[in-house]
């Protein structure tokens, strides 16, 4: 046996001695935490045998694929418990900030989760698309209302938190399944655009729209306002979309027609559209001149303003077009559409107020001769001019100068081509009196000179000088 010296100093007697119980410590706490949460949980079991429960199912949608305002409210309730963390087989995402994680519901496995509410026990069992609330037999009559009623203002709380926080949704093609849940995919709405320089009559058109439930519900009609948004390309239609659903802090979903979806699929994408929300369908012209074949007039007319339609309030329905001219009145009437909004090419006023908030600007020595070329000349999109600023933003003089170019180079090809057309129409206008005066007698045997035909020949030969006049361009400019 050894024999320690009482030479040896006493604190390295501790030294020695502490990693040893530091161990032993740690293997006692470890295991009394593991015989600790394996005694509560033989103990929830025999709570739920000594004592009677009543279950409630909340599904996420109704019979008629609706989804329920109640799942969506109690969803939102549960993700704000702290209980949340504890639970087995909570789903975890990044958050839209770097380093936040997610707790989410949505796994394939149910999920359960404890709450408690005026000293009852509460379990909530989370399913993808049901949950299902446990509550004591002799709790029930004393709990259940007060807190489904604590829960609608926990979760008006939180749609009040994230008002900002929209999202936008994408439908997907229907013909990989019929899981309702495939047809909707949704991601944040973020986007720049503002109502600021937005046309008053309309914001005060969407302020007395959120304001007009009891006036809708008054005269019968459906909580719902619907908007025309048409002009050429790049005149800022999407844009101002974008916009409306920040002003009115709705929900985007973005309708693609292109999925070949036919009236019940139309029908079935805008019953699952929650309320406050907006629904965009872009470019609804090009469908209904028949120059696709994804979707029918009809179904599209039922969408706007069918049975279907009436089932979902407060919302607010946006199309666009390029032009509207030759669409069919039954698209236009009132019901269908409601404002309609015209997006022009870009002018004087709308330039200058692209200068200012491109490149910083309120006036120029160039602006005079920019403004006698929109008077003068045809106008670009604005879209066309906030390109050119764009890549030249760091010169606003280079910018401006460019800007003139091209105005004067679109005049000047828009001035050649009626010329052309002018003295090609009077040169065929010359043969056919010629012909006419001949006596020879042959005035039966000669073909009739088609003007419109003319016409056409002549405006062939135009675009093909001017794609070619493009290519050589773009070759210079490649070199």
């Amino acid at each position: 046996m050894m024999i320690l010296d009482d030479s040896i100093p006493v604190w390295l007697l501790m030294a020695l001695a502490t990693p040893t119980a530091f161990y032993i410590l740690r293997s006692l706490l470890f295991h009394y935490t593991s015989l600790s949460s394996i005694f509560r949980r033989w103990l929830s079991l025999l709570q739920d045998h000594l004592h009677s429960y009543n279950l409630y199912r909340i599904p996420r949608y109704n019979p008629h694929s609706q989804e329920n305002h109640l799942f969506c409210r109690i969803s939102a309730y549960i993700k704000s418990l702290p209980s949340l963390e504890d639970s087995d087989f909570v789903s975890l995402y990044s958050g839209d900030k770097p380093g936040d994680i997610v707790l989410s519901l949505d796994s394939d496995r149910p999920v359960t989760v404890l709450d408690a509410f005026l000293s009852a026990r509460i379990t909530w069992i989370c399913q993808k698309n049901e949950l299902v609330l446990k509550i004591r037999s002799r709790d029930k009559k004393r709990v259940l209302l007060p807190y489904i009623q604590h829960i609608h203002k926990v979760a008006e709380d939180i749609e009040q938190r994230k008002n900002k926080e929209l999202r936008i949704y994408l439908n997907r093609s229907l013909g990989s399944g019929n899981d309702i849940d495939q047809q909707w995919k949704s991601f944040p709405f973020v986007h720049p655009s503002s109502f600021d320089t937005v046309k008053s009559k309309v914001k005060g058109d969407l302020e007395l729209f959120l304001k007009s439930k009891q006036y809708y519900n008054k005269i019968g009609r459906v909580w719902r306002r619907s908007y025309l948004l048409y002009g050429g390309s790049g005149t800022g239609k999407s844009t101002f979309a974008a916009a409306m659903a920040k002003f009115l802090s709705y929900d985007l979903y973005d309708i693609d027609l292109s999925k070949e979806l036919d009236g019940s699929a139309l029908k079935m994408l805008l019953m699952q559209t929650t309320r406050r929300s907006l629904i965009l369908v872009e470019n609804l012209d090009w469908y209904l001149m028949g120059k696709s074949t994804a979707v029918s007039l009809s179904a599209v007319l039922n969408f706007m303003d069918g049975v279907v339609s009436g089932c979902g309030e407060e919302r607010v329905m946006v199309f666009t077009m390029n032009c509207k001219q030759h669409i069919d009145p039954l698209v236009m009437r009132p019901g269908r559409v409601d404002v309609h909004i015209y997006f022009p090419l870009c002018d004087f006023s709308g330039f200058k107020s692209l200068a200012l908030s491109h490149l910083g600007i309120k006036d120029h020595k160039l602006f005079g001769q920019v403004e006698d070329l929109f008077q003068n000349r045809p106008q670009l999109s604005p879209a066309e001019i906030s390109e050119i600023m764009i890549s030249n933003r760091t010169s606003a003089a280079r910018a401006l100068k460019l800007l003139i170019t091209t105005l004067e180079s679109n005049g000047d090809a828009k001035e050649l081509d009626k010329v052309q057309v002018q003295h090609r129409l009077n040169a065929s206008g010359r043969e056919r009196v010629s012909d006419d005066s001949d006596g020879s007698g042959s005035g039966n045997k000669r073909e009739s000179v088609n003007p419109i035909r003319e016409i056409q020949k002549f405006y062939g030969l135009i675009r093909l000088k001017n794609s070619k006049k493009e290519d050589s361009t773009d070759h210079l400019d490649s070199n």
